[in-house]
């Protein structure tokens, strides 16, 4: 009988990934992972201290445009298949996620994300902050507690694909605040390519692309090719 290694849900908990599934995923690289860690511990400290004055300014801004909280919260599944809470500055109105299953249809991206050109549920800060992946300034707080690293595939939401091949490969690795597909297209992309970029990720990660990656996320957000 096949060991089952996480089963509980909910942040902090995990789905059901039996560990002869997550032997299907990346191998172990201990020298990689460790340099990686120390390098995301300090890159996210200095980063957020750097956006601490915009980060407060983001969010008067947030709550002078709209009611509601600063910050969106949403469960993710990280490494493993442990849940975690993701934080961004909230973009979308107080209500967005109960309206998403009246704009289901309009769902560009399939599968496990939602993607919609010109989503009405998009703020008018939250839209210039999308632009400027200003957004996502709060996640350096998941970097910091493990959840995250700076570099890796996106963080995917709770869906029923657990079971999958290419979920578990992803899955065995920390989802990044950037990575390929950051910098290969973001919401240009279809829900297919951005997944077979973030399994790329996985086949080739290393230090250095690591850093190829964030060097070239600068750039990327500055044209803001992509952006929601």
């Amino acid at each position: 009988m096949q060991r089952e290694v996480f089963s509980r849900t909910g942040p902090g908990g995990s789905v059901a990934l039996k560990a002869s599934e997550i032997a299907l995923g990346a191998e172990s690289r201990p020298v990689y992972e460790t340099a990686k860690r120390v390098f995301d511990v300090i890159g996210a400290s200095l980063l957020l201290v750097l956006s601490a004055l915009p980060a407060m300014i983001i969010a008067i801004l947030i709550k002078l445009d709209d009611e509601g909280p600063v910050l969106f919260k949403q469960t993710r599944v990280g490494r493993f298949g442990k849940l975690f809470t993701i934080y961004k500055f909230r973009t979308m109105i107080a209500d967005a996620e109960k309206m998403q299953r009246e704009l289901e249809k309009y769902n560009e991206a399939g599968g496990a994300y939602f993607k919609m050109k010109n989503d009405p549920r998009v703020t008018r800060v939250g839209r210039i902050l999308r632009k400027l992946s200003l957004d996502e300034i709060p996640q350096f707080i998941n970097v910091l507690t493990g959840d995250m690293s700076l570099v890796g595939p996106r963080p995917l939401p709770v869906t029923g694909y657990e079971n999958e091949d290419w979920y578990i490969r992803k899955v065995s690795v920390p989802p990044g605040m950037t990575g390929l597909w950051q910098i290969s297209g973001r919401s240009d992309l279809t829900g297919e390519q951005a997944a077979e970029l973030d399994l790329e990720y996985v086949r080739r990660r290393s230090f250095l692309f690591d850093l190829k990656i964030l060097l070239l996320t600068i750039p990327a957000v500055l044209r803001r090719k992509g952006a929601a």
